[in-house]
């Protein structure tokens, strides 16, 4: 048994990477601005900031703490203020930092995101490609990388990168694609639809931050699915397995990015500059090194993925529109002005 320390283990993924630790038999020290759901004697779980120095440093001291999972972070959605944002996501790691240099933890598994990159690439992402983020939550998880890396004297820290995550309980965003598909109507594609844009498992996730851990090396990886295959058919899956009377339509892809910008610029829709890539462009990781130096494996594609999460809103789908105070992946974002594109559909 280990003692572990988990930033954001109240969200979708940390409350999956804690539920495994857990049922590993380790001892879990959370931190999170929201509470969390799990219930267990090994938890200790506190709701608090990780910018809160002393507090940091309080619960990094309540036990000989073996490696910290840095998933806290807040996401570019809704009214969030760029500046709460930033302070969160960069001194928030500040702080978290060196708060572990002072406590000697030997060993942090960070994770970081695609939205480094904010342009088009016509192959696979490689870990030395340089970033180049295009929005404040990519250049904060940029600087977040940087703040960690500076402190390798200190500590080894793994970085990985991961596109989309997905599983059963993956809202936020998506409930607007599935309450299209629940609702029958037409779902739509920017273009022709082959865009090819990956998704990673959390579960796969999940197994890869613990071999991260086990590994200790001080480094970046990018994650995500095998076989990816245009996003056209990702959909056309989970409506044929779904047994959904939504059709599949294509929008033109020029006049449809100009209309969702403008619509970001106007604040009247939840989709910024990352999801014009997931919509229109190609995304994917070569994970070639995960592979080779970890052993990892993903298990899922990517419509096997999209299908867990639909299957979880359509049956639990009153709930979670009732749902509030809980973390942005945990709940139904608000369309904005896409609805009047599905009252068309």
């Amino acid at each position: 048994m280990a003692a572990v320390f988990v930033t954001g283990g109240s969200g979708f993924l940390g409350s999956l990477l804690v539920a495994k630790l857990l049922e590993d038999g380790h001892a879990v020290t959370n931190i999170d601005l929201l509470p969390s759901h799990i219930r267990h004697p090994r938890l200790s779980s506190t709701v608090g900031d990780i910018r809160d120095r002393p507090l940091v440093d309080r619960l990094l001291a309540s036990a000989d703490h073996d490696v910290v999972f840095h998933c806290a972070a807040l996401l570019a959605h809704g009214s969030l203020d760029p500046r709460e944002l930033w302070s969160s996501n960069v001194e928030g790691t500040r702080v978290l930092a060196q708060a572990v240099a002072a406590a000697r933890v030997e060993s942090v598994v960070n994770i970081s995101s695609n939205c480094l990159w904010g342009q088009h690439f016509d192959r696979p992402v490689r870990e030395d490609d340089p970033p180049h983020p295009v929005e404040i939550y990519g250049a904060s998880k940029l600087e977040a990388e940087r703040i960690l890396a500076a402190h390798a004297a200190d500590f080894v820290t793994t970085t990985i990168r991961c596109p989309t995550i997905m599983d059963e309980g993956r809202l936020g965003l998506l409930t607007i694609l599935f309450e299209f598909i629940a609702d029958g109507r037409r779902v739509w594609v920017v273009g022709d639809g082959s865009n090819r844009y990956q998704f990673i498992y959390a579960r796969d996730l999940v197994a890869a931050m613990l071999l991260a851990w086990k590994a200790r090396r001080h480094t970046a990886f990018g994650i995500g699915s095998d076989d990816v295959g245009p996003m056209r058919d990702a959909y056309a899956y989970v409506i044929e397995k779904s047994g959904s009377a939504s059709r599949i339509g294509s929008l033109p892809k020029t006049p449809t990015i100009l209309a969702m910008q403008a619509a970001h610029l106007l604040r009247v829709s939840p989709l910024g500059p990352y999801h014009y890539r997931m919509i229109a462009s190609d995304f994917i990781f070569d994970t070639t090194r995960i592979k080779a130096e970890l052993g990892w494996r993903p298990t899922l594609t990517n419509p096997e993925m999209l299908l867990r999460a639909y299957r979880y809103y359509a049956a639990n789908r009153a709930e979670i529109q009732a749902r509030k105070g809980t973390s942005a992946h945990r709940q139904s974002a608000d369309m904005g002005v896409i609805r009047l594109l599905k009252w068309m559909s």
